[in-house]
């Protein structure tokens, strides 16, 4: 990896990986021990979790395809050294803002949808995730409507009033 090409994100707009039956089979002790070490780097670097919950999602069977997006993933690591959370004073440190966003039926394989939140304390990142749903939504307001449920939970944890941010206007 020392001469691999650095890029900017961590996986590339609009991928759709999927299991595909002639694929190039690749060496998949490897793959879990890459996918593996990540996700514990992940635990700092919030830029990576959607990365990771698409690329972890072929643990049984990767394929060529999957591994070129986890090196994908290690070449975005090599442009951004030292990147992580910074923690900041802030004067509102009592304030909760929580960010939220879903993809409705996106994955190829079996049609569920992926939803992702980052919730900041007084300005500062404290929880985030990005998961696919476990149900295969018939509507993009379900969607949105699951995804909202999950980031209101994780906010009222925290026992605060909350400003909730989200792109549809199916909610209000």
């Amino acid at each position: 990896m020392s001469g691999c090409q650095p890029v900017n994100t961590p996986i590339e707009e609009g991928l759709k990986l999927c299991v595909e039956p002639n694929q190039v089979l690749i060496d998949k002790g490897r793959y879990q021990r890459l996918v593996g070490r990540l996700m514990y780097l992940a635990h700092t670097r919030p830029d990576l979790a959607y990365a990771l919950s698409v690329v972890s999602q072929y643990m049984h069977n990767p394929g060529e395809q999957h591994m070129n997006a986890v090196m994908r993933i290690l070449r975005y690591l090599k442009n951004a050294p030292g990147k992580g959370i910074l923690f900041t004073k802030n004067i509102d440190h009592q304030s909760i803002e929580v960010y939220t966003d879903t993809d409705w039926a996106g994955a190829v394989d079996d049609r569920q949808s992926t939803f992702g939140y980052f919730t900041f304390v007084g300005g500062n990142l404290m929880t985030w995730k990005s998961k696919k749903q476990n149900v295969v939504a018939r509507s993009s307001a379900e969607v949105e409507f699951r995804g909202f449920l999950a980031c209101k939970l994780a906010s009222t944890l925290m026992e605060a009033k909350v400003k909730l941010f989200q792109d549809d206007e199916e909610l209000l």
